[in-house]
């Protein structure tokens, strides 16, 4: 047998990915969700815009209204609060649908794989030769690292707190200490008062 004939072995690295384009299957997949965002946006700022013209002419009275008496279009509280309700969700999930969109787009991700495969090379799990094991095993120290020195601090401050028990104490044999003396000065005093209890 010759070298020629012997099996080549398969190629370790994927094949790097094309430049990409804006009209190729892949980006017109993940532009979708993007231009669906966009057009819900645009109609739910239509929708917005009609109904804020609506209650801009409910308010303006009919020509021979009279001045003295009041509207007459009634006016429910609660329907127009759970209309303002309905309209704000409507834009802002029509806009957040937009933004996922255009970050999907931006960040060249179409799948869930996709990101799962994004998120993990972030991570370093694929492509550096560490297992998941290994990861999770240096986040394990890290937390442990974490915890450790919130003991550190938590020993720190209750040595702390005996700093300030002995200065509270020392304060509590300072007063007792006045206290006497006071006691000291009360017992001098009367012995200068005469027998009337008047001082000399």
């Amino acid at each position: 047998m010759s070298n020629s004939d012997a099996p080549q072995p398969a190629p370790q690295n994927p094949a790097p990915e094309p430049p990409r384009s804006i009209t190729s299957p892949r980006s017109r997949k993940q532009l979708t969700l993007f231009l669906a965002g966009a057009s819900f946006l645009t109609i739910s700022g239509l929708i917005t815009r009609r109904q804020l013209a609506r209650r801009h002419l409910a308010t303006i009275p009919r020509f021979y209204q009279p001045s003295n008496r009041p509207p007459t279009t009634p006016v429910n509280g609660a329907f127009e609060a759970f209309e303002a309700l309905n309209l704000a969700t409507i834009n802002v999930t029509s806009f957040m649908m937009m933004v996922t969109g255009g970050l999907l787009w931006a960040f060249d991700i179409s799948s869930l794989e996709d990101m799962r495969r994004k998120v993990r090379g972030r991570l370093g799990v694929d492509g550096s030769g560490r297992t998941e094991g290994d990861v999770e095993e240096e986040f394990e120290e890290w937390v442990v690292g974490v915890l450790k020195r919130k003991e550190d601090k938590e020993k720190r401050r209750r040595g702390g707190e005996g700093k300030m028990q002995r200065r509270i104490r020392e304060a509590e044999e300072d007063r007792v200490e006045t206290e006497k003396v006071e006691e000291g000065f009360a017992v001098v005093e009367e012995g200068f008062r005469n027998e009337r209890g008047k001082p000399r």
